[in-house]
């Protein structure tokens, strides 16, 4: 039990939201309501949501992002708002933008930087939000 109040205590002077430990004995879920760290009931199996997947509009080389730029376009965990450019499909010297459909999270890149993909090809997997 003092080990539960050290962690609600080190919990608090954090801006972590959620602590959740699994053991063999067991889950602690240990959770802020307002300025309180309180232990929280063990979650219900959670609805699954279906992510979307983003995929190639056309065949081409699927670059990450733009030749000329080191940074990709998007990264696993970013948020993306409907429309923007998570990556590019090149055709010959063409660069032609690959959006999101809608607003989510970057769950998962399935393409690696510089494949050649066909048409329909899943390149990205979006945590709808």
């Amino acid at each position: 039990m003092q080990d539960v109040s050290r962690l609600a205590a080190w919990l608090a002077g954090t801006d972590i939201g959620l602590l959740e430990l699994r053991t063999p004995q067991g889950t602690l879920r240990l959770g802020r309501k307002g300025d309180y760290i309180v232990e929280l009931p063990e979650e219900e199996e959670e609805e699954e949501i279906e992510l979307v997947s983003i995929r190639a509009p056309s065949l081409g080389v699927f670059l990450h992002g733009h030749p000329m730029a080191a940074v990709p376009l998007a990264r696993i965990g970013a948020r993306v708002a409907a429309g923007q450019a998570v990556g590019l499909l090149k055709i010959g010297p063409l660069l032609l933008p690959v959006t999101a459909p809608q607003a989510g999270i970057v769950d998962g890149i399935r393409a690696a930087d510089g494949v050649a993909v066909g048409y329909g090809s899943p390149l990205i997997d979006l945590h709808p939000l």
